[in-house]
């Protein structure tokens, strides 16, 4: 998925979303997350800050892909929907075009 290059583009705010392990971690092979901004967060996300499993991913050497994003008119709609889908949505792989694609191959 191609991200804005401007940082407050309406195209990276108000969003959900999944990132993909390309080596699972123990039990975790996704991170879910909500967002005001995709940019600033993705660059937190690879220097290893931001989320405690983000940093253990990034100090395990683990590589990542963004996965998918669901677009919000507001943050608050967007946290909703991150808690609903964190309380749930359990198996997030079924959310995962890359577990999918996976899958079928």
């Amino acid at each position: 998925m191609q991200i804005a290059s401007r940082p407050n583009s309406r195209a990276t705010r108000n969003v959900v979303y999944l990132i993909h392990f390309d080596t699972p971690y123990k039990h975790a092979r996704h991170y879910l997350g909500s967002t005001k901004d995709l940019k600033v967060r993705l660059e937190q996300h690879t220097r290893g800050t931001g989320a405690r499993l983000m940093k253990v991913i990034t100090e395990a050497g683990i590589t990542w892909r963004l996965a998918r994003v669901w677009k919000f008119d507001g943050i608050w709609e967007a946290r909703k929907f991150e808690s609903h889908m964190k309380r749930h949505g359990r198996g997030r792989a079924r959310w995962c075009p890359i577990c999918k694609a996976e899958k079928e191959a």
